[in-house]
């Protein structure tokens, strides 16, 4: 028994070694070729978004190459590894045809490009910037700077929202004014505040302020006006404030929910109402 074992090693020994370098090696060559590519793809003036998503792909197929050769040294018939590739392919197709979704969703989103690295968007329920496509998922960060990772497949049969993709932004908020205040020296107030601040635009459409709504307790204000993306949050949140300040000087009241009691016959159902009388 010892003798035989002896034999195989002789015999085999130097070929399963020699394949197992070589897999050592083809991985490590592998890391290496990915690293520099990594390199090169961002130095590149390729667009960042299928920078990770090209890396996995590569990656894949170089694994995949140093497993053949690692089998072809081991004196596997290549049309052995065909089989056997096809027939494993076959089955992880079936086993993973959910994973295999999210593979042709990412090139979906290569292809038709509805958002870049850097995006800001709303897509499957979550909301963030878009940091990273790879062959599975996307990668988001949300405001709050938590991880967000969609599978690709969610993400190219979901409605996609992408708020940074135009250079403009139109920007809406809604205000109240008390019924006895003057509507339009609140235009006048919320104008005045548009007209010096240089963020605010005229175009595409001039700004438009208009009363929509008479609610329980006051009189309902909309303004819609343009903005450049970038300015879109700053000038947003310091807008309420503008316009608060303005509503101030100009004497336009800001109510607070109201409600007015009515109590009819009051006098004559008070006690000792006929004593008195």
């Amino acid at each position: 028994m010892g003798d035989k074992i002896l034999n195989w090693l002789e015999t085999y020994g130097p070929m399963i070694l020699a394949a197992l370098l070589i897999f050592i090696i083809g991985i490590i060559a592998s890391k290496i070729i990915l690293k520099i590519l990594s390199r090169a793809l961002k130095k590149s003036r390729l667009d960042p978004t299928g920078h990770a998503f090209l890396v996995s792909i590569i990656k894949v197929a170089l694994y995949a190459l140093v497993v053949i050769i690692t089998l072809s040294k081991l004196s596997v018939p290549m049309t052995s590894i065909i089989a056997v590739l096809s027939a494993a392919g076959l089955a992880i197709s079936l086993a993973l045809k959910e994973n295999l979704s999210n593979v042709a969703g990412g090139f979906i989103l290569m292809f038709t490009r509805p958002f870049t690295i850097g995006d800001y968007i709303s897509v499957s329920g979550a909301e963030g910037f878009v940091t990273e496509i790879t062959i599975m998922h996307t990668k988001m960060a949300t405001i709050d700077n938590k991880s967000v990772m969609i599978p690709n497949a969610a993400v190219t049969n979901s409605v996609i929202t992408n708020y940074t993709v135009e250079d403009k932004r139109r920007l809406e908020q809604h205000y109240t004014i008390a019924y006895s205040a003057d509507f339009n020296k609140a235009k006048e107030a919320i104008l005045s505040v548009i007209r010096n601040d240089e963020r605010f635009l005229a175009a595409p459409d001039a700004p438009m302020i208009v009363m929509d709504g008479h609610k329980n307790s006051s009189i309902g204000v909309m303004l819609r006006v343009w903005v450049n993306q970038k300015d879109y949050w700053p000038a947003y949140y310091d807008l309420y404030r503008l316009v608060k300040e303005a509503f101030d000087r100009e004497g336009v009241e800001i109510p607070f929910d109201q409600l007015d009691v009515h109590l009819d016959g009051l006098n004559n159902a008070l006690p000792g109402k006929d004593q008195e009388a």
